[in-house]
């Protein structure tokens, strides 16, 4: 089966001090999913899960002065 027929999106997650956290998935949930299990849950209260954005590779050079 193809890649192709599950597309995967990027998402930036708003934190709660002022980054954003950059995550990868089908979905929003998806994409937090995929990041519990790589951050501890610390890390992962410090995500705003309700506040993201949906973008492109082509644009992520815009936001890579503000991961964190």
């Amino acid at each position: 089966m193809s890649s192709f027929s599950n597309p995967h999106y990027m998402y930036l997650f708003e934190m709660k001090n002022g980054k954003q956290k950059l995550a990868y998935g089908q979905s929003p949930e998806d994409a937090l999913d995929i990041l519990r299990v790589r951050l501890s849950e610390e890390e992962m209260k410090e995500i705003i899960q309700d506040k993201y954005i949906k973008i492109s590779q082509r644009k992520l050079q815009q936001y890579v002065h503000n991961l964190g």
